[in-house]
């Protein structure tokens, strides 16, 4: 089993700036549509770094089946990686949230079909600082009340959320408006996609909202479990209590159980991949997606996320096998 280390992945591939290749060891499909070693061509994938630990591990392992296939991985967030996907500049897009109806058009626009598959679950995980005593838990009205447009300005301290926090400046860490995680968050939180204050620290790389929180006793910020989980010595996680939730289950901690099962609402979230039909034509583009769909629940436990039920990874392949033969007539 590979050790990923997200940190040092993560910023190497922001410091390069663009994309990197990625093959590597161990690993083979069961199910794969046919034989690696005959496979050759180039693989192009871009969008979510949430996602992106996941695809980079999928990535290395498929090298072993298939070395004369190179595979290109960028990070530019699930926005930035829909605008190139919808113009046809990439055969998949990692995202971490659905794709927008203005993306389709855009895609329509351009002659693109697509398939969207489900290849893990996520948590948006609420973190502090690890010296931060008070709070122990937070409610989703308070989340609200943080990240509205309205707290822009206003918000600035912790006791304007609890009378019996300090009076002490709060700074908040959360990613870029190109991300999927930024767009779900808002969502599910604010209630609008992309609607939140903008007086925050934000970032596309997910290290960089780690590092903030961790070294900062007044911070509160927000990204996906799997930063949480490889940076928990220098973290500490806020349990989240969904007031919109009529059973009253009270503040919900992200786990695998929690994730799974949807009781830690509403940050639990699916993760996507989305496939261009024109790739369909590549073998090596077909190959690796079955690979990804074989090999999804095991990396992605590896890299920190939530795999999906055995019997969902089976319909995702059947819906991605559906797809092929239609893009192929």
């Amino acid at each position: 089993m590979l050790n990923f280390k997200l940190s040092t992945k993560l910023n190497v591939a922001v410091l390069i700036g663009a994309t990197m290749m990625f093959s590597a060891c161990g690993g083979g499909s069961e199910e794969g549509s046919g034989s690696g070693s005959d496979l050759s061509g180039s693989i192009q994938i871009d969008g979510s770094s949430t996602v992106y630990p996941i695809t980079e591990a999928v990535a290395e392992e498929f090298r072993s089946e298939a070395p004369d296939v190179r595979v290109t991985v960028g990070v530019s967030g699930t926005g930035g990686g829909m605008k190139k996907f919808t113009r046809g500049e990439i055969d998949i897009v990692d995202a971490s949230r659905p794709m927008k109806p203005a993306e389709a058009e855009l895609a329509k626009e351009h002659g693109i079909t697509f398939s969207e598959l489900k290849v893990a679950y996520d948590g948006l995980t609420v973190v502090i600082n690890p010296e931060n005593t008070w709070v122990k838990d937070i409610t989703t009205e308070e989340l609200k009340k943080i990240w509205e447009p309205a707290a822009q300005g206003t918000l600035k301290r912790w006791n304007q959320i609890r009378s019996e926090w300090p009076n002490e400046e709060i700074h908040l860490y959360g990613p870029g408006v190109e991300s999927g995680t930024y767009d779900y968050f808002t969502e599910a939180v604010v209630g609008e996609s992309g609607a939140s204050r903008g007086d925050y620290t934000a970032s596309e790389d997910d290290n960089v909202l780690v590092q903030g929180v961790a070294t900062d006793i007044n911070a509160l910020g927000f990204f996906g479990f799997a930063y949480y989980e490889e940076n928990q010595n220098k973290l500490k996680v806020v349990p989240v209590d969904d007031l919109n939730d009529s059973n009253g289950k009270g503040a919900i901690t992200p786990s695998l159980e929690t994730v799974k099962d949807g009781s830690y609402a509403p940050l639990s979230r699916p993760l996507f991949i989305y496939v261009n039909s024109k790739a369909t034509a590549s073998p090596a583009a077909v190959e690796f997606v079955n690979f990804y769909l074989d090999n999804a629940a095991e990396l992605s436990q590896e890299v920190g996320y939530i795999p999906l039920p055995a019997e969902m990874y089976k319909e995702q392949k059947q819906k991605f096998e559906q797809f092929v033969k239609s893009a192929q007539k």
